[in-house]
Formats: structure tokens, C-alpha cells, sequence
């Protein structure tokens, strides 16, 4: 309702509100009791740290110095819990015009105040300031800003932490609408004209209760320019570069705070934020709210090995989870992509980062296979036995590996005339024709080679001292394309040999 803004009342913020209120849930708003609320308008809200005090302005109210309709600023003290003590009149920066306090320098050795201490009530519209002394305060000063002539009843400030720069909303000279926001700044302790901060913050309708982050990069407002939830919102800006006109589209704060009625005066104080609204009554009353807890931001991945030794083919998919997004990254490596590739074997580290500076860190080991050397094979000089003129020879009956008559008496003739058969060292050298398989000759081979070793044995000749080789149709002792029957049967050889 825009009759909520005839109070003179200046925007001067305590501590910056961050670019967390950005990205970061707000929790449902809480109404300030009876020991600071009444049935007269609380308005703009400041938190002091330095005594614990929530310092505000009460207007039309019976006890104010200047009578009901005067409007005069109160302090109720804060437990440090939950709950503040029954609302005073704060007398020593009260007269019987309108006084507010709009906020305090960094070290709160500065009060900002309406500037009504001149003795004329409402005639010289602007912003003072008083200088901390001992337990009490100094006589309030003017801030002198030249070319600021305001003449309706509207008007309100804004000094930054620094003291640099004043946002000021009244009804100026360029204005489009009805009150718009200007800015002065500080230079060589004079203040400069007021400049238009340009048609994307101001509108049709009204922009009040300006103030900056202590960044300075994002301008907080009410309007009823910019549509929203009801009679006025407060919004947000982002400044896009060093200039003063140069602002995002203005954002709802959201309905968290923002009501169907009237909402503004928003300052915040370590993680607290205050408001004035009427949403629940006919007058103003200052609500409070804080951020909820951001959930914990947490990653995990998982790392792929390079394919081949000393290859360039690993991986990394990486997962964060939790913390407010966009998330960054910074790869021990330099990468700055989520998942990195093309990797070669070595451990990897991340720093993964979200949008409000929570920090998560993952260590990613990636391997590789073990190189493959083709082995330097060395001759193997084994000593060659001396083999002595005994041997003989016999042959097997095609596709079998047992013995004939004629194969048997040969051996058995053979071993009666070997004396200490069980000290020899016997080799058996199996043979096959080449009218099967080469699988299945070396399979019958071997067989041939085995039935003579025992056949050895029974004749008295030691196991352990026999060797043997099967080496199928692979060293045929006849050559030949078309082989008559006789070389076949000549091929079907195992020769016994007895080694020095």
C-alpha cells in the first residue's frame, strides 16, 4: 500500500547481503513478538552487533517524544538465543521530529539518521550523520549532496559499507515513474550530483528502501513497477561492470519473503535478515528469517585405466552430489572440465567447488598394463650324451600303436644283450607316415613312444632313466609325394637308443 511510505525513512546497510541469497533457500518467515511489535507501524529494521541491539522506528505511537504522530527510534536487546526484551525509547538520537537510525558504519563508530536535528521540522529533506563519543553520540552533521532538491514526501537512502556511494529514491528530475533510484558518489570527501541509475532498475511505478551488498554488486529495492506478489516487492539487480547504470533485469526476491501486502526495508546482520511488512495486520511489523543450511557438498568418481602401455586413453567420470550448482572444477593436472580424458597413467586430484564456496576433494588413481617384452630367447646348449652304437629299430602296423611279433622279438633280442640294464640311459624316438592327421599322428606317435617305454620296463630297465619324444609325421625318415606301402611301413619307426 503505498501509503506504508510516507515515513522519511533512509536505507543504510549494516553488513552486505552476499550473492548466497542468490542460490540458497530461504527459511519461512518469522514475526518478531509483542516485546518489539505493536499495534503502531515497527519499520526498518537495524541490527547492531556491537551491543546486540535491534534498533528500529516506531511511528505513531503514544510514547514517542513528539507525540502520536511523531515517529522516534527504539532498541530491544537480544538474549543471544531466540528472544529480545521489552522495546525502549532510544532518547539520546530523539527529538520531536521524525528520527530513524538507517544503519551504522562497519566498526559502528558512525550512526546514519534522517536529517531532522536542524530545528525545522521536515523543511530540509536529506541524511546526517553523528560520530560515536564515549557511551553517547556526537551532534548529527549533514551529508551535503549538491543538486539533490527533493520536494515530495517520498524519499530514502542508501550509504555503501565504504562510504563511498549513496543510492537515493525520490522523485528526480529524470525519473519515469514516481520515486526512482539515483546514486551520488564520494570523491575527494565531496559528493557528486545525483546520476539515474537507468530505466532497467527504475519503472512506471515507485523503487524505495535501496541498499547494496558489500560487494557492491547486487542492488537490493522495493517496487510496485516490477509486478511480484503484491502491493510492493523487494527485488534484486546484478550490476553488470564498473558502471552505475549498467544492471540485470530485477529479480523477486522470492515469496519466502515477499508477501501479497507491503514489503521492504530489508537489511541483513550476520546470516539474519529483517523486514517491514504488513501482511498479517493493518500495520507494519518486522518479520525476521535466516538461510536454511546449504545441503553438504560431496563427489565421487570413478577412474577407467589406459587401455595399452604408455597410452593416452584414460578417464575419469566424476559425480558431485549435494552443495548448491554450478559447480567448478581444478584438476591437479589443469583441467577444469568435470571429466577429464585423454589421461595417462598417474594419480589425479580435484577440487570441486560450488556456488557458494563449498569444497569437495577426490583423488583418482589411473593405471595401465604392464609392458610386454618379447623375451630374448637364449640357445640352449644342452650336453650332447654320447650315444653308442646300440640301437634298433622297430616298426608298427598302420594305426596301431601296439606291438607285432616282429617288433617284440627285435626288442627282446635287443635287451638280452645289455648287461646292468637298470644303470642305462635309454632314449625312444617315435615316429609316424603321414596318411592322418597331424594332430592325430602326434597323438598316435606318442602312444607308440609310451608302449615301448613299458615294454622296457618289464624287460628290466629303470622308469626314471628312460626319456622319450613323439614327434608324429614331422620327421618322416622316406621323402616322398605319392609313397609306395613300403616307405609307409619304413616311416612307422620307433627307434631305441642307449645313451653313454
Amino acid at each position: 500500500m503505498k501509503n506504508m511510505r510516507f515515513y522519511f525513512l533512509i536505507s543504510a546497510l549494516l553488513v552486505g547481503f552476499t550473492t548466497r541469497a542468490q542460490y540458497m533457500d530461504i527459511e519461512e518467515p518469522h514475526r518478531l513478538g509483542s516485546e518489539v511489535n505493536s499495534e503502531a507501524d515497527e519499520l526498518f529494521p537495524i541490527f547492531s552487533k556491537e551491543n546486540s541491539k535491534l534498533y528500529y522506528t516506531r511511528v505513531n505511537h503514544p510514547e514517542s517524544v513528539g507525540g502520536v504522530y511523531d515517529q522516534d527510534i527504539w532498541q530491544s536487546q537480544w538474549d543471544g538465543k531466540e528472544n529480545y526484551t521489552k522495546g525502549e525509547d532510544f532518547k539520546d538520537l530523539n527529538n520531536k521530529y521524525n528520527n530513524t537510525i538507517v544503519g551504522f558504519n562497519n566498526d559502528e563508530t558512525i550512526v546514519y539518521l534522517l536529517n531532522s536535528y536542524d530545528g525545522r521540522k521536515d523543511m530540509k529533506k536529506g541524511i546526517s550523520y553523528a560520530k560515536k563519543k564515549g557511551d553517547t553520540w556526537g551532534s548529527p552533521k549533514e551529508i551535503f549532496i549538491p543538486g539533490l532538491d527533493i520536494e515530495g514526501d517520498f524519499y530514502g537512502f542508501h550509504v555503501n559499507k565504504t562510504g563511498d556511494a549513496i543510492i537515493i529514491s525520490f522523485a528526480g528530475p529524470e525519473s519515469i515513474g514516481e520515486e526512482d533510484l539515483y546514486v551520488s558518489i564520494k570523491e575527494n570527501d565531496k559528493w557528486s550530483r545525483p546520476l539515474h541509475l537507468g530505466s532497467k532498475i527504475n519503472s512506471p511505478g515507485f523503487e524505495i528502501s535501496p541498499f547494496l551488498s558489500k560487494e557492491n554488486d547486487t542492488l537490493f529495492f522495493s517496487t510496485n513497477g516490477q509486478g511480484g506478489q503484491g502491493d510492493a516487492d523487494i527485488f534484486y539487480a546484478v550490476r553488470n561492470s564498473s558502471s552505475w547504470t549498467d544492471w540485470s533485469s530485477p529479480v523477486n526476491i522470492g515469496p519466502q519473503i515477499n508477501s501479497s501486502k507491503f514489503d521492504a526495508y530489508f537489511t541483513i546482520s550476520d546470516g539474519f535478515f529483517y523486514w517491514s511488512s504488513n501482511r498479517d495486520s493493518e500495520r507494519s511489523d518486522i518479520y525476521y528469517s535466516t538461510f536454511l543450511p546449504p545441503p553438504t557438498l560431496m563427489a565421487s568418481a570413478v577412474g577407467f585405466d589406459v587401455s595399452t602401455y604408455n597410452g593416452t586413453d584414460g578417464s575419469i567420470d566424476l559425480t558431485p552430489q549435494g552443495g548448491v550448482p554450478p559447480y567448478s572444477y581444478i584438476w591437479s593436472n589443469g583441467f577444469k572440465e568435470e571429466d577429464p580424458k585423454e589421461l595417462i597413467k598417474g594419480i589425479y586430484e580435484v577440487e570441486v567447488k560450488d556456488a557458494i564456496g563449498q569444497i569437495a576433494n577426490v583423488t583418482v588413481e589411473i593405471n595401465e598394463p604392464d609392458e610386454i617384452i618379447d623375451p630374448v630367447i637364449e640357445p640352449i646348449i644342452e650336453p650332447v650324451a654320447e650315444i653308442s652304437t646300440l640301437q634298433t629299430i622297430i616298426y608298427f602296423d598302420l594305426n596301431s600303436s601296439y606291438h607285432n611279433l616282429e617288433n617284440k622279438k627285435e626288442m627282446i633280442s635287443f635287451c638280452e644283450g645289455i648287461q646292468n640294464k637298470h644303470k642305462k640311459k635309454v632314449l625312444i624316438e617315435s615316429h609316424c607316415d603321414k596318411r592322418a592327421s597331424e594332430s592325430y599322428n602326434i597323438w598316435l606317435s606318442e602312444k607308440r613312444m609310451a608302449r615301448t617305454r613299458d615294454f622296457l620296463i618289464s624287460q628290466g630297465f629303470k622308469f626314471d632313466n628312460i626319456s622319450g619324444t613323439y614327434k608324429g609325421e614331422s620327421e618322416l625318415q622316406i621323402k616322398c609325394g605319392e609313397c609306395t606301402e613300403e616307405s609307409h611301413a619304413i616311416n612307422r619307426r620307433t627307434v631305441i637308443k642307449i645313451l653313454k
